[in-house]
């Protein structure tokens, strides 16, 4: 049985926490004063529409009586090391998402402790008791059923899927529900006449395949419940990716390269803090008809620089932009080939010994400077047309 485990607004709730008098009120963690964008809000403030990514400016026209707080991100990554270490009481098999979700997979662990529902609810007390924070926790014998379950009923949720449940369960729900169906998919769906997971899961699956290719066989798939990933501990990944969908086709080439070098830091520091090298970079993209592309390269020794990755997959782009100029929908950097940190490295006889050391020391400082101030506060420039296009 697999746990899907989500801090509800966690940083938000960090925030309330540590500051009694904030408990009940509307907390938005950036975006103070107009600048800059919403790290997070409480469920208070997004009773009034604030979201996470917002700019702050229209978080305050929705909210003006919320409570903007600066983020302390060096202090949510602590909590969150605090949550993880009561995860691993009970399975060694945790693969985080994200700073506040986890799946957890206890199928080895059920003699120790009880039933899955019996060890979700004592993770869920421990939180609370130990921690003060909110958790919801999905319970299902699949991974994406169990991140439906745990969004189903939040804050402070608790739903448990059982095998001859899933259809039932999954039935009603909108395929906005579908783990990886976004705003776009979703209107693809609609115009199909799919406006449940029933109707996808009832439809003909070559049919279906014929419509939206590979997707729409991996879509069938998770709407008949049928899900074989596994829970994979980041040490034993075996790569790191990072992706993202637009609301609109884009085309503009300097646009999806300042995408690709987001991209890029985002992979890159996620694979430092596993210490893990790479000794391929991979990009995909999705045009707006669901084809994928993809393209990959493997490199002569392995890497963690930041400057190495995004130079790859930039190059990358504009390969494949070349022999695939349509409006992309979606755009994707992955690593793999996975080693250790301690993988001896081979310096090209072209490399600037002091060039390589430089962009060493950057990476080191950015990484100290994420986890101090959050990774939106101090990027490279490359980055800089993605970061601070306004998104609501």
């Amino acid at each position: 049985m697999i746990l899907h485990i989500d801090m509800d607004a966690f940083y938000a709730s960090i925030e309330q926490r540590d500051h009694p008098e904030y408990r009940g009120k509307p907390v938005i963690v950036g975006g103070g004063n107009g600048r800059g964008v919403v790290s997070a809000a409480s469920y208070e403030a997004r009773e009034y529409g604030v979201h996470s990514a917002m700019p702050g400016r229209r978080a305050g026209q929705l909210c003006p009586h919320g409570i903007f707080v600066k983020g302390r991100h060096s202090h949510y990554a602590a909590v969150g090391r605090q949550v993880r270490e009561i995860f691993s009481r009970y399975t060694p098999l945790v693969q985080p998402l994200s700073l506040d979700e986890a799946f957890l997979d206890v199928s080895g662990t059920l003699r120790l402790f009880g039933d899955a529902e019996t060890i979700g609810r004592r993770i869920k007390a421990e939180i609370a008791e130990e921690l003060e924070l909110p958790a919801s926790v999905g319970v299902a014998p699949r991974k994406f059923i169990a991140k439906i379950a745990s969004d189903i009923d939040k804050p402070n949720g608790f739903v448990v899927v059982r095998e001859d449940e899933i259809h039932s369960f999954l039935d009603p729900l909108p395929v906005e529900r579908v783990w990886g169906v976004g705003k776009v998919g979703a209107r693809r769906l609609h115009q199909l006449g799919f406006r449940t997971i029933a109707d996808i899961r009832r439809y003909d699956e070559s049919l279906l395949k014929s419509k939206l290719g590979a997707w729409g066989a991996h879509l069938w798939r998770l709407a008949n419940g049928i899900d074989e990933r596994e829970v994979i501990p980041d040490r034993n990944a075996k790569q790191i990716s990072h992706e993202r969908t637009f609301s609109e086709d884009q085309s503009d080439f300097e646009f999806l390269h300042s995408v690709v070098c987001f991209l890029c830091e985002q992979t890159a520091m996620r694979l430092r803090r596993h210490g893990r090298k790479a000794k391929s970079v991979g990009l995909k993209y999705r045009r707006e008809d669901f084809r994928t592309f993809s393209k990959s390269k493997v490199l002569e020794t392995p890497t963690d620089e930041t400057a190495v990755i995004i130079r790859v997959a930039t190059e990358l782009l504009a390969t494949m932009r070349q022999t695939e100029p349509r409006p992309v929908r979606l755009i994707g950097v992955s690593l793999s080939a996975l080693v250790g940190a301690d993988a001896p490295t081979q310096m090209s006889l072209f490399d600037d010994p002091g060039y390589v050391q430089a962009e060493r020391r950057v990476d080191r400082v950015m990484d100290q400077l994420a986890d101090r101030l959050g990774d939106s506060r101090i990027y490279r420039a490359g980055s800089h047309d993605w970061r601070k296009r306004p998104r609501e």
